[in-house]
């Protein structure tokens, strides 16, 4: 479409040229097709933003106006515009998208429980350890205890309750993995 076809370009150079009523018209048609262009291209925008977005192609419009060459076509650049502000808008809310949950309930999946068994095999495994090493095991892991708490209950050092646990880890793993062979 040549511009002398195109009553938006018509418009705009007049607006150019110094007319504010002509600018108010252009406005006034551009206005709805820049938010329809929002609302096909604003998928996953909430609906409530797609004014801001269009009020913002809208200044661009006016802040640029300055910036379309007469000799070019209008739409092309006016579509530009459109397209890098709603472009801006997916930037700003980088890559989610606001969908009610509710609609996806029975498709997500259950939050893993843990598992009722692992308790009391862990205990039927750490049994098959030396009586020190199980007791250590217990107190760490499973109670909770610090290892100055295993040391004082233990009678032994930090440093040696600290050693004994990381033994018994390694027979504990070498009985799982033989369990598991």
């Amino acid at each position: 479409m040549r511009n002398e076809d195109d009553p938006w370009a018509g418009l705009l150079c007049a607006a150019l040229a110094g007319d504010e009523a002509a600018y108010a018209r252009f406005l006034t048609a551009v206005t709805p097709v820049m938010r329809g262009i929002v609302r096909a291209k604003g998928a996953g925008i909430d609906p409530s933003d797609r004014e801001d977005i269009v009020q913002n192609i809208l200044l661009a419009i006016h802040l640029k106006r300055g910036t379309w060459r007469q000799d070019r076509p209008l739409r092309p650049w006016l579509y530009a515009i459109a397209r890098h502000k709603i472009v801006d808008a997916y930037r700003v809310r980088g890559r989610r998208m606001n969908l009610p949950i509710e609609d996806f309930q029975d498709l997500l999946p259950q939050p893993e429980q843990p598992d009722p068994t692992e308790r009391d095999d862990a205990m039927k495994t750490i049994a098959r350890l030396d009586p020190r090493s199980a007791d250590i095991l217990r107190g760490a892991a499973l109670a909770g205890e610090t290892t100055a708490e295993t040391g004082r209950r233990l009678n032994m050092t930090e440093g040696a309750v600290r050693v004994a646990l990381h033994r018994a880890l390694q027979r504990l793993a070498a009985l799982r993995d033989g369990e598991n062979a």
